[in-house]
């Protein structure tokens, strides 16, 4: 048995955890860049949790500048266990409205001027993301947002876009039509295959706000109403982070789908020629492996 720490990722709208208690900012160094923030820290019903603002507060980082490995860095540096990534996403479904949410299990990764891995030359490393969340960790957050009033769907696909842009009706119609896309948003990718190569389990929640472009009677994307949703969601979001802790527990198990054990067979790279530097970096992701010879 480990103790248990939840991260909760907050996207557009969600900037802090209510009811926290001994709450308090850290700054969190990583060789890895600086994060977005610093991370509120503090427990709620008797257990441990995080808040990372993945834009920064005050929303200073688009989704390509985001430092996407320092913050999953410096959450496996606080002892986080789970992740619950919270982000804005327009829907490509039409029973996925606008207010609902939407528990991905799945990704397309269109994103392509970000830092993938912490990997690399010197120290390679190979890890299975065909099921790239937790199932564990979804359900808890599914039955979370029902007990919130929340409408929610369980699984999805989720389209990574690069962003800034919105989509063009003909992307939206493709990634709608022939790609099977549920959701569309710029933020989960690489967070989803960093978490899993930093053996945290992770979820992810897609509040929707919007119909992207696809849809015929709402036409293009409008940020005025996108941010009026987003208010709403976010009010929901809070609600349904919390009522995790009940839901997870003071202390967990081994995950039973093995997210804490990602990089069990994943490091091919001879010890012997492993790069000393990109060792040194990777203390906390991969520690638990590399520490063990």
């Amino acid at each position: 048995m480990t103790d248990t720490m939840i991260a909760v990722i907050g996207g557009s709208g969600i900037y802090d955890i209510d009811g926290l208690e001994n709450a308090a900012w850290t700054a969190v160094e990583s060789p890895w860049g600086t994060p977005s923030d610093e991370i509120l820290t503090g427990t709620l019903d008797g257990v441990k949790m995080a808040f990372l603002p993945r834009h920064g507060r005050g929303h200073v980082h688009s989704p390509t500048d985001v430092p996407y490995r320092a913050n999953i860095d410096a959450l496996k540096r606080l002892g986080v266990t789970d992740v619950i990534s919270v982000s804005a996403c327009g829907s490509f479904r039409e029973e996925m409205a606008p207010g609902d949410f939407v528990v991905v299990d799945q990704f397309i990764d269109r994103t392509f001027a970000r830092e993938k891995s912490f990997f690399g030359s010197g120290c390679v490393a190979h890890v299975s993301v065909a099921h790239p969340t937790c199932p564990r960790l979804g359900e808890a957050c599914h039955q979370a947002g029902q007990a919130a009033g929340i409408t929610m769907h369980k699984g999805g696909t989720y389209l990574a876009m690069e962003g800034p842009q919105f989509s063009t009706l003909a992307e939206s119609k493709m990634y709608r039509e022939h790609w099977g896309a549920d959701v569309i948003g710029m933020t989960n990718m690489p967070e989803a295959k960093l978490a899993r190569e930093a053996e945290l389990c992770y979820a992810s929640i897609a509040m929707v706000t919007d119909y992207d472009s696809w849809h015929p009677q709402h036409g293009e994307v409008d940020v005025t109403e996108i941010i009026k949703v987003l208010m709403g969601n976010a009010d929901k979001g809070r609600e349904m982070v919390r009522r995790l802790p009940a839901l997870l527990g003071a202390e967990r198990d081994a995950c039973p789908h093995g997210c804490d054990r990602a990089l069990e067979f994943a490091i091919l790279t001879a010890p012997e020629m492993r790069d000393a530097a990109l060792v040194q970096k990777l203390d906390a992701v991969a520690g638990r492996v590399l520490n063990a010879g």
